[in-house]
């Protein structure tokens, strides 16, 4: 057999052997049949054979529980469609009363700043839920005399709000999910046949890519978030841009794409396109349940997969969407590090984290590779009540000047949802510790004393909050968020046909996904090397 080489030989090209049906990737030999013969569509229909919708674009968030027949409350105030909570104080009232953060609270775990990042990047991988349309608002009431949103002292200042987009016929009203539930990298291209197309270069099996092998830029008006401005990057997701470090973890996976479709290039485009696809939706599957979850959830958190079964329904769970996979949000850093590779900041500095929000010039001058060295570095602060001031004050620009705050956001979202309240969402999920009073609250005196300060009966406290305030019973996070997340991952995971365990030929598990981790993927696509742990999420 004769063997296509570059450099004098020093590695083997890729190549397609027809005469004896064998595919030649750098060090392993692949037999064609070991290829998929089938790949997921673009936008998850026909996953579950029985039910092609299961998990596809554009179908409601779910009302769903292991533990209650008929799935979780409801409570809109109007039982239909009237926003929950109409007798619980402001959003901007709790958050100033519970949600304040005054100083670092590092996280006992250890986690680094990756923990936050992949879930943020892998919850734009699951769930997306737009604006109304018409518009619906739903503005947040601030108190007056809010330091930072009524300095004078008005009492008329609001923070802007808009109700999630819904299906018209649901009753209640059920919000959409607009991309695929599934872990299939639809971040990374797309949840739509047009956007997938748009991202393409069609050469190679290739996705676009920009100078210095950044993300392309939004030349065509695509739906982007804040705009369809061409200065914007575009990727699979419309939030790429949302704040740098999200934005690094896009450039890579583009670039980890390609550099695997040009294994399989000798198939041609659209084979090369769709095989890369499927190990990047297995590289991005095996490092969220085995490196980030055991991080945020503990050990063996999960049931240990037992193959495909087309009866559980992935769909996303709107108490896990809109409540508890926002966790998160509580680990943020005020500031996002900028490394070289002696560890020291870059010049230009760090980069505080309200700077960071749609700010794609930052990307393009300094590239990703700080912010990933950064990522590596910084322990995140704890899972708890508390948020930054710089998505509390400051969210997307100052008060006043479209800045926004994220505690308030969630809080809003939640009720705008009709979501069940802590002590019923427990209930529902099957948590059997009664909650009668503040002190029965699983969590700190202290965290008890600022709920009971704002909230007028345990049952009225937000369910966003409640998660956030429960002590740490399982990983980095109380039973609550525990439990629904534990249930989603279970679910995305077990009812999915194209799972890697169940789908990918073994030749290609063993190459590109067994063991695998995502420091490897950051040393195949940048110049980083030792300088990060081989276990990113953890700070030792």
């Amino acid at each position: 057999m004769n063997e296509l080489g570059t450099g004098g030989g020093a590695r083997l090209a890729t190549c397609f052997m027809l005469a004896v049906g064998l595919l030649c990737t750098s060090t392993t030999l692949i037999a064609a049949g070991d290829v998929p013969s089938e790949f997921r569509a673009i936008d998850g229909t026909n996953n579950n054979l029985d039910h092609p919708e299961w998990g596809s674009a554009g179908i409601e968030l779910a009302r769903y529980t292991r533990f209650i027949f008929g799935g979780q409350s409801v409570d809109y105030s109007d039982g239909v469609s009237a926003p929950a909570g109409e007798n619980r104080p402001s959003p901007r009232a709790v958050s100033d009363a519970v949600v304040v953060q005054t100083a670092s609270v590092l996280n006992e775990a250890h986690a680094s700043d990756f923990v936050w990042q992949w879930g943020q990047f892998i919850d734009h991988d699951l769930d997306l839920t737009g604006t109304a349309a018409p518009v619906e608002e739903m503005d947040i009431p601030v108190p007056a005399g809010d330091a930072f949103f009524d300095p004078s002292d008005t009492g008329t200042a609001v923070i802007g709000f808009m109700r999630s987009v819904y299906d018209p016929s649901s009753s209640p009203r059920e919000q959409m999910n607009q991309i695929t539930a599934w872990i299939d990298g639809s971040q990374v291209y797309g949840s739509d046949d047009a956007r997938a197309a748009e991202l393409r270069r069609f050469r190679s099996g290739e996705l676009k890519k920009g100078r210095r092998k950044l993300l392309p830029f939004n030349v065509n008006g695509f739906p982007n978030s804040p705009s369809t401005d061409a200065s914007l990057f575009l990727a699979g997701d419309v939030r790429a841009n949302e704040q740098n470090g999200l934005t690094a973890l896009h450039t890579l996976f583009m670039r980890e794409h390609n550099r695997v479709a040009r294994d399989f290039r000798r198939l041609g485009d659209e084979q090369a396109y769709q095989i890369a696809r499927a190990i990047v939706g297995a590289e991005i599957q095996y490092i969220t349940y085995n490196e980030f979850l055991p991080v945020l959830l503990g050990p063996d958190a999960l049931q240990p997969y037992q193959g495909y079964n087309h009866l559980v329904d992935p769909a996303i769970n709107n108490l896990f969407s809109t409540a508890c996979f926002r966790f998160g949000h509580s680990m943020l850093s005020a500031t996002l590090l900028r490394l070289r590779r002696n560890g020291q900041s870059l010049p230009a500095g760090d980069l505080a984290l309200r700077d960071a929000f749609f700010n794609p010039a930052q990307i393009t001058r300094y590239g990703i590779e700080p912010l990933l060295r950064g990522l590596a570095k910084q322990q995140a602060q704890e899972v708890d009540t508390m948020i930054v001031d710089d998505v509390r004050n400051f969210l997307f620009g100052p008060p006043g000047s479209g800045g926004f705050d994220l505690a308030s956001l969630n809080i809003q979202r939640g009720r705008d949802h009709g979501l069940p309240s802590y002590t019923q969402a427990r209930l529902d999920l099957g948590l059997t510790q009664p909650i009668t009073n503040f002190s029965d609250i699983p969590a700190s005196p202290d965290v008890q004393a600022k709920l009971a300060s704002i909230y007028t009966s345990v049952n009225d406290i937000d369910v966003w909050v409640g998660g956030l305030a429960e002590t740490h019973t399982n990983g980095m996070v109380g039973p609550l968020v525990y439990t629904v997340l534990k249930d989603q991952f279970e679910r995305v995971r077990d009812g999915d046909r194209f799972w890697y365990e169940n789908y990918l030929p073994q030749e290609l598990r063993a190459k590109y996904i067994d063991g695998l981790k995502l420091s490897d993927v950051i040393r195949h696509n940048t110049p980083i090397r030792s300088e990060i742990p081989d276990n990113v999420f953890v700070v030792r």
